[in-house]
């Protein structure tokens, strides 16, 4: 996910604790979680050029896939998510 620059360090903390205790609750383990940093966007987002990156990888029930990305669309400072399926 891309995190807005405009949130702070422990904003930051806040968006990924959430995210991670919203697996967690569900039945799901985090494994581990990346943070990237600020980093430039490659096109504006929001009128946004730079972002927080972090990825969070986990292992989670596919069909509660639509109820994550359901709390991150409405997470303000989220600019940006991915879920992608590895293969085990």
């Amino acid at each position: 996910m891309i995190i807005g620059p405009e949130v702070t360090e422990e904003g930051l903390e806040d968006i990924v604790g959430k995210v991670g205790k919203f697996i967690t609750e569900k039945g799901g383990e985090v494994i581990e979680v990346d943070r990237w940093g600020r980093r430039k966007l490659a096109y504006p987002i929001r009128h946004v050029m730079e972002g927080n990156y972090v990825l969070t990888k986990f292992k989670f029930e596919p069909k509660l896939a639509a109820d994550l990305e359901a709390s991150l669309r409405i997470s303000e400072g989220v600019l940006r998510h991915l879920l992608i399926k590895l293969s085990d």
